[in-house]
């Protein structure tokens, strides 16, 4: 099939309609009308078996065209959306039918949205992989020098110090680049699937023997293949350890807006000031110790590619992440 839809002359969707209603108020006045010369000729047994199969030829032939012309273009629509946001394969085609004219400029308007979002996805990741690439060869370079420089002997302290700051700001960079790397291959919808926290906890257990972890509700489907939500829990564990925490508190469930997965930790929790920020790209308060402010901001990126969302829920004593689906 082409790529593009075809230009080409298709009813306006208010003919199908008002087609359709006319229809449905002309054929049993039709019928009735024909009664009367049908049962001369016929009898009253045959005309009213001729009137009912020519009004129910006619309410088949008129259900045919609804479906041509409508439920089946929506259809084919809302399955090629499920395909884009599941990142199923290449752009879509165009349907072979789009019945009316409106149904026709939607599929156009469709497949030029899912163009310019996949190139743009693409060029976002294409530019994080040539500076990555591009930066990684001084970054190494500088790095090296730096650790000759500091290993040098006679250096002042004065000196020493300096090359070690530059030790120190190159490996930031090197962290920094990571990060963005993560960041962009957590915007790819790649974990397709579904998993459960009784397949997950038992490997983040032996992960984080620190932790106490507790487990609700650990047979309910989350859908989200089990990589990426290991990626996911992951962060959220490591975050909860370095503040402290002892215990973390799962709890999975299926609400009537669909399936949602609840983490509790009794760590120092997020002051007021952060509690807004703590999801923007590179905001941390660990910046000596080596963060990047990109761990969270990757868990909402990968959880957005798949149709999910986090929230910060408010309290006291200690954080509480919401992942809703």
């Amino acid at each position: 099939m082409p790529r593009r839809v075809i230009r080409k002359w298709r009813p306006p969707l208010v003919l199908v309609l008002g087609g359709a209603l006319f229809a449905v108020l002309a054929l049993p006045i039709l019928g009735l009308l024909a009664v009367g010369p049908l049962e001369a000729r016929l009898g009253a047994g045959g005309a009213s078996a001729v009137v009912d199969v020519s009004v129910g030829a006619a309410t088949l032939i008129l259900g045919f065209l609804l479906w041509r012309l409508l439920y089946g273009p929506i259809t084919a629509l809302a399955a090629q959306a499920r395909a884009v946001a599941a990142g199923q394969g290449e752009p879509p085609e165009a349907l072979a039918h789009y019945g009316t004219a409106e149904m026709g400029e939607l599929g156009r308007s469709f497949l030029e949205m899912t163009i310019a979002l996949r190139n743009r996805e693409a060029a976002i990741r294409s530019f994080t992989d040539h500076a990555a690439h591009e930066l990684k060869a001084p970054l190494t370079g500088i790095r090296g020098a730096a650790e000759l420089l500091a290993s040098a002997e006679g250096l002042g302290a004065e000196d020493r110090r300096l090359a070690e700051t530059i030790l120190a700001a190159a490996e930031r960079m090197e962290r920094e680049l990571g990060a963005l790397r993560r960041a962009a291959s957590a915007r790819e919808p790649a974990h397709h699937g579904s998993c459960r926290l009784d397949d997950l906890v038992p490997a983040l257990r032996r992960d984080f023997p620190a932790l106490e972890i507790a487990v609700e509700g650990g047979r309910v489907g989350l859908p989200l293949g089990a990589e990426g939500m290991r990626l996911v829990l992951t962060q959220l564990l490591r975050n909860a350890l370095e503040q402290g925490a002892t215990r973390v508190d799962l709890a999975a469930a299926v609400t009537a807006e669909g399936p949602v997965l609840t983490l509790r930790d009794d760590g120092a929790g997020i002051s007021e000031g952060n509690r807004e920020r703590i999801f923007d790209p590179f905001f941390t308060t660990r910046r000596e110790a080596g963060g990047t402010g990109m761990g969270l901001a990757i868990v909402a990126g990968l959880l957005r590619a798949h149709g999910g969302a986090i929230r910060l829920l408010p309290g006291r004593g200690g954080a509480a992440f919401e992942i809703a689906f």
